[in-house]
């Protein structure tokens, strides 16, 4: 059974190549452009994450250093590894903020994509 990615990432064409990449990789990917996505994550049961730090469409003021604090805090969910994924230049750091397990700076090869998943999923 294939290894199960939820991308959240409101820009069409990163999330169209992380899609394709993932994919052709042999994971079965789910995407969503918005963080309302994860108010069925607890169904969806994704082996990973990978979250947009500033999604323009979200239906709260909570950006994705936020939305992975609250991944990470829930019992229910706090063992989904989250990869927070931005062009900010202290990414490292908005990461460990938000207790995501990883990031990847935008913007990122298809090598890094790759490995970075691979890291998370066994």
């Amino acid at each position: 059974m294939a290894k199960k990615v939820l991308v959240i990432e409101d820009d069409k064409d990163i999330r169209d190549t992380v899609v394709y990449v993932l994919e052709e990789e042999g994971y079965e990917v789910i995407q969503s452009d918005n963080s309302r996505i994860l108010r069925t994550l607890a169904t969806l049961q994704p082996d990973l994450i990978l979250l947009d730090n500033w999604l323009t469409d979200w239906s709260s003021d909570a950006n994705g250093q936020q939305l992975s604090k609250t991944i990470k805090d829930d019992p229910a969910t706090s063992d989904i590894p989250v990869v927070i994924i931005s062009a900010v230049s202290n990414i490292k750091e908005v990461a460990k903020a938000g207790n995501a397990d990883g990031y990847l700076a935008k913007p990122f090869d298809l090598t890094s994509l790759s490995e970075t998943v691979k890291k998370f999923i066994r």
